[in-house]
């Protein structure tokens, strides 16, 4: 257990209904104290004990009535609306709580000259209240610890009852506590699944954004490159420009697929596809393409990555090269993207870099970019993430 969670075990491991900082803002007054008992849930299930109170009271008046008896009875109801208001208290921070089973001992001890050994009674409740206001892996020990001694004090002194009731007390509040600890930890368990939810919403937004850059990206390079040579041959050469205007057209047509598909989720780029779409990309620009004409066998997941890193490379180099050749090499676990042009500029966005590198290391690889004076080279390496 890191100390990180054992703080947190200390702090919380009691009614858990609120964070730590709505804990340290309640307020602590009858009207606070009231609330948060109601807040607690355990309220309705606090009342009914409280009159087991009523045996050492008809004691302490079989066996003396009078002011003795008339004080210990006052003090008794003080003690059992302090046990109501425990569940409460449970809600406050641990050193609230500390100070409240104090309060609560100090009640007791104060009714030893009063009660004599009929104060044994009272086990059950002082059983909860350490269960109640105490961590779990501290009021184990210290609600059996009490229980044990009242028992041998209860057989010692000859009290079978309170020796009955401390037995009790013990399951009751290790049976409270399990509820206690149960509930603390389903109201964990819904807590992580809000967060999980959170972050899922997050990462697909990132997924979404980084393939939309990806793919939107590529596209609107390829646009921009067949416009620029479209009007460029639209007086020179008209039949050309007719085929750059189809390829334009064609290119709008798979962008506006490509991102209906990524918005859903659906989106698949292989190595192969991406291949083909370089040659052609390349050739456009006049860039003399080396690609493979076959591929070793991929996995799906696989063949869609490096189709990512094709993609994006190709798109640097159209974009930033000024190349006169580029060359794509795929093994069954690296793919490169090379090309003997300037490098890219110093300050350039490497936006849909970074993107791509976060891409290949959660597949488990690594990205290499290597960029000079005598080109440029991306690699993606898998099984070698750092």
């Amino acid at each position: 257990m890191s100390p990180m969670q054992a703080a947190g075990e200390t702090d919380r491991e009691t009614w858990v209904h609120g964070t730590e900082d709505e804990d340290a803002a309640r307020p602590l007054t009858p009207r606070g104290i009231l609330r948060a008992a109601r807040d607690s849930g355990g309220l309705a299930f606090s009342i009914p004990p409280v009159l087991f109170i009523l045996v050492p009271i008809v004691f302490a008046w079989t066996q003396s009535p009078g002011p003795a008896a008339a004080l210990a009875t006052a003090m008794l109801l003080l003690y059992g609306a302090m046990f109501v208001a425990t569940c409460g208290i449970g809600l406050y921070p641990l050193r609230v709580r500390l100070l409240w089973l104090a309060l609560c001992t100090l009640v007791l001890l104060a009714l030893l000259p009063l009660l004599g050994v009929n104060v044994l009674y009272m086990v059950m409740f002082q059983a909860m209240t350490h269960v109640l206001l105490l961590p779990w892996r501290w009021a184990v020990p210290s609600m059996l610890g009490v229980c044990l001694l009242v028992l041998v004090l209860a057989i010692a002194t000859g009290v079978p009852i309170a020796a009955g009731l401390a037995v009790m007390g013990a399951v009751m509040a290790w049976g409270i506590g399990a509820g206690i600890r149960q509930q603390m930890l389903q109201e964990q368990l819904e807590a992580a699944q809000r967060r999980n939810a959170v972050l899922a919403v997050a990462a697909e937004r990132e997924r979404i954004g980084r393939d939309l850059h990806d793919l939107v990206g590529h596209s609107l390079t390829s646009l921009i490159i067949s416009a620029q040579l479209a009007r460029r041959l639209l007086e020179t050469d008209p039949p050309a420009a007719r085929d750059q205007l189809e390829h334009i057209e064609g290119t709008v047509r798979q962008a506006l697929a490509d991102v209906r598909a990524t918005a859903s989720g659906m989106q698949t780029v292989r190595a192969a596809t991406e291949i083909a779409s370089a040659r052609t990309v390349l050739a456009t620009v006049g860039i003399r393409a080396e690609v493979p004409t076959a591929l070793p066998p991929l996995h799906d997941d696989l063949a869609e990555l490096f189709g990512y890193v094709i993609r994006e490379g190709v798109t640097n180099i159209v974009r930033h090269s000024h190349a006169g050749s580029a060359a794509i090499t795929v093994t069954e676990d690296t793919v490169t993207v090379a090309d003997d042009g300037i490098g890219i500029p110093h300050g350039a966005a490497r936006s849909g870099l970074r993107g791509l590198e976060a891409r290949v290391a959660l597949a488990g690889g690594r990205l290499e970019l290597r960029s000079g004076e005598d080109g440029t080279a991306l690699t993606a390496r898998m099984g070698e993430a750092s």
